[in-house]
């Protein structure tokens, strides 16, 4: 039998470390809230061929419009292909990075206890 006020174990210092995470945690979400917005209004450009294929893409890889030069077109639908491709990869891999950075600036100092 185990005696009255065992509790589950925290002490009121742990009970407000667990406070102070659950503050941090609704601020990250806020932050991640007004994120998100801020990346759906992001225009993020990829090219290729030197800049014969541009595609923007939102923040969040939603796309927006692809710019072909009338130089690429004579290139051929094959390389055409390749520039679009490439320019599609080039504008993914800047978009998750900008928002892996941003995350990343959110989420800095957020120390859950007990992780």
């Amino acid at each position: 039998m185990t005696g009255k006020g065992q509790g589950f174990g925290f002490g009121l210092g742990k009970m407000k470390e667990l406070a102070d995470a659950f503050k941090k945690a609704q601020q990250v979400q806020e932050g991640a809230k007004r994120l998100q917005e801020e990346l759906e209004q992001m225009e993020i450009q990829g090219e290729a061929g030197g800049g014969l294929v541009k595609v923007i893409v939102s923040g969040n890889q939603e796309p927006r419009r692809v710019d072909i030069s009338p130089d690429a077109l004579n290139e051929g639908a094959e390389v055409l292909s390749d520039l679009l491709t490439a320019a599609m990869k080039d504008a993914y891999n800047k978009s998750t990075t900008t928002m892996r950075e941003r995350m990343e600036e959110l989420t800095s100092g957020l120390e859950l206890p007990g992780f």
